[in-house]
């Protein structure tokens, strides 16, 4: 992807939005994308609990993922709103479909955008608050933990078919975090990452790896993420940082993507009341840290965890709305 190409996408996009609002209609049946992982899963249904009960539409949710939800609504315009896009997923035909104004985007779903890079816990900052960079890490192995007993300190990678196992594996090379005396650990699966972050803590111990933001357990497990003393390089990110077995990788940094709401076009043009919510509709990382951890404490799934946002986080959401349908959802939530 080229990134002048983004920016003509984009700035296409919000020209879309800021034309005048045509005169308003009554909601019709509609169709939400409920993507793979909880944050995008949440927002869905929260998308959902406030156009039935603030605007008496329809809503349907579509499962999916990233691929198939861009795939259908380049094609067909359905589902007709992608509640979390990762920005970094653009594809080429999804850029010719924001060019055409075919597909367009709405506010930025996260306010801080999505993070990722490498973390460590926040006690380990506390007790070494000398530690603020990947280097300064690796200069103090003894404080992080093996992946296995009586092991190298790791850094723990993400799972097998992940885009950011790449980039950690390039990562690590550059850094000679061999010669600093640190083994690449590579999980398995997704919970195995989560389950060494829940042992440290319960051990008190050192970790050091990729994690990304938002998720359930950043809301109970406090991190904090390093920097890499760089600027983060496109050309080099395109060029090595995510190109597998990169023979010379460079330090780099990992980019914070922008995280936007899809939105069909003939949506935007049919509903322009909703349209006011999903040109405002933005909440930040820690909000949705806290609901994550809520909804992983409890058990529940996305339709439950969407209740609880709308119950106790009045302040956020009712923000995103008029006040007679603000009132409207806070008599049936």
């Amino acid at each position: 992807m080229k990134s002048h190409v983004v920016a003509l996408s984009l700035a296409s996009a919000v020209a879309l939005f800021s034309s005048p609002a045509a005169a308003a209609v009554d909601c019709r049946d509609m169709t939400i994308a409920e993507l793979n992982w909880p944050s995008a899963g949440l927002a869905a249904w929260v998308d959902k609990l406030i156009a039935e009960a603030g605007y008496g539409c329809t809503v349907t949710l579509v499962e999916g993922d990233t691929n198939s939800a861009v795939e259908t609504i380049v094609q067909t315009g359905k589902p007709e709103i992608v509640p979390e896009f990762w920005f970094e997923s653009m594809s080429p035909a999804l850029e010719e479909a924001v060019a055409d104004k075919r597909v367009a985007f709405g506010a930025a779903l996260l306010s801080e955008g999505g993070v990722q890079g490498w973390w460590i816990p926040k006690f380990i900052v506390d007790a070494n608050p000398g530690i603020t960079t990947v280097q300064q890490a690796l200069q103090h192995p003894e404080l992080f933990m093996p992946a296995e007993e009586g092991g190298k300190p790791a850094i723990f990678n993400c799972p097998e078919g992940w885009a950011c196992r790449t980039s950690t594996e390039n990562l690590f090379r550059a850094l000679d975090a061999d010669k600093a005396g640190f083994t690449l650990y590579d999980v398995k699966e997704a919970p195995a990452l989560d389950e060494s972050i829940r042992k440290a803590f319960e051990e008190t111990k050192g970790w050091l790896g990729y994690y990304w933001a938002p998720t359930a357990l950043l809301g109970d497990h406090p991190m904090v993420k390093l920097s890499f003393g760089v600027e983060f390089s496109k050309e080099e990110w395109d060029s090595c940082t995510i190109v597998p077995d990169c023979p010379d990788p460079k330090l780099n940094t990992y980019p914070v993507s922008a995280v936007y709401t899809l939105i069909s076009a003939d949506f935007v043009d049919e509903n322009p009341e909703l349209m006011n919510y999903f040109n405002t509709r933005s909440w930040s990382n820690g909000t949705v840290n806290e609901v994550l951890a809520w909804m992983d404490q409890e058990g529940v799934g996305n339709e439950a965890a969407a209740r609880h946002f709308l119950a106790e986080y009045p302040d956020v959401w009712q923000a995103w709305l008029p006040e007679d349908v603000a009132a409207k959802v806070a008599d049936k939530f």
